[in-house]
């Protein structure tokens, strides 16, 4: 693990541990011992055991408030769907960890409801970004709670299927999930077709194909 992060180590060292021992049987101690540091500094990066192999969702918080706080109005759907983006390039970009952390708070009750606590965080962000921009009549704030909801059930059940392994693009595949929820949720976002152009690898006359294809729908 030589000139591994720490924060990395310690990670990797209670997802090995997790599996080996069981999450109960587990303790701060033992993943600061397999990690090589001392028990002051695993205290110093994470507040707790559970926290080590969560990721840090302060700071993805802090970056998805950030980039929803640099939207108008008439961006205000664009910015929603590349801060959502945002949340799940961060899964993949963690990559083989991403994973195992799925296999255990599968399985874990007490990881899988902290994880359920977090994304409410995420809900609740974009609820009260959707409920400024649409306004503050009761219909809207219900609006923005169903569309909240919505966005944060797309990511998920893209989320999921790249864990799985079952989603070859996951970017791809959540354009596409956040092209149906703002079909879904037209009528409150002024009607009519909406095209998001959002950055993309892929070759113009894919991303063009793509695009004549999902307005056939």
């Amino acid at each position: 693990m030589t000139g591994t992060p720490v924060k990395q180590r310690l990670v990797d060292a209670a997802l090995d541990l997790y599996d080996e021992r069981g999450y109960e049987q587990t303790t701060a101690d033992d993943i600061a011992d397999r990690a090589g540091v001392g028990r002051t500094t695993l205290f110093r990066h994470y507040r707790s055991k559970e926290d080590v192999i969560f990721p840090d969702h302060d700071r993805l918080i802090a970056a998805v408030r950030e980039r929803l706080a640099t939207s108008s109005a008439d961006t205000a759907i664009l910015a929603v769907t590349e801060a959502v983006r945002l949340v799940l390039l961060s899964y993949v970009e963690e990559g083989d960890r991403a994973r195992r952390r799925y296999a255990i708070t599968s399985r874990v009750a007490a990881l899988r409801d902290r994880e359920i606590a977090s994304v409410a965080r995420y809900q609740r962000l974009f609820r009260e970004f959707i409920a400024g921009w649409m306004g503050p009549a009761p219909a809207d704030a219900l609006r923005a709670e169903l569309m909240a909801a919505a966005v944060v059930s797309a990511h998920n059940h893209v989320l999921r299927r790249w864990l799985r392994r079952e989603a070859a693009d996951p970017a791809a595949e959540l354009d596409a999930a956040m092209a149906r929820v703002v079909q879904l949720f037209a009528g409150e976002t002024g009607g009519g077709s909406m095209v998001l152009v959002l950055r993309d690898t892929r070759d113009p006359e894919q991303v063009a194909t793509a695009v004549r294809q999902a307005l056939k729908r």
